[in-house]
């Protein structure tokens, strides 16, 4: 599982017809380290399984999770949004 945050929505009125009813959402991954929570990395397009919103940061899972939240469907899908996160507890290093 990965942290990261939506950055926006996928509109697309032709697509695979496995993907109709599922949104799709724009997230940016995240690094946490030193206490921080930074980008990490290229955005990627995600389906939202819980009802997540831009400027949410939230759980995905990518690669043969992802296609077990799409279901039985069989849609393509390579990200997946399983969870809204409301607080990251990350530890600052401890000062020398």
């Amino acid at each position: 599982m990965h942290i990261g945050k939506v950055v926006g929505n996928v509109v697309a009125t032709r697509k695979d017809e496995r993907l109709v009813g599922h949104k799709l959402l724009i997230v940016q991954p995240l690094s946490v380290c030193r206490g921080s929570i930074r980008p990490a990395g290229d955005t990627l397009v995600a389906i939202d399984a819980v009802g997540a919103g831009i400027g949410e940061m939230v759980v995905y899972v990518c690669g043969t999770p992802a296609l077990r939240v799409a279901g039985s469907s069989g849609a393509p899908v390579d990200a997946a949004i399983v969870g809204i996160v409301d607080c990251v507890e990350a530890p600052a290093p401890p000062e020398e």
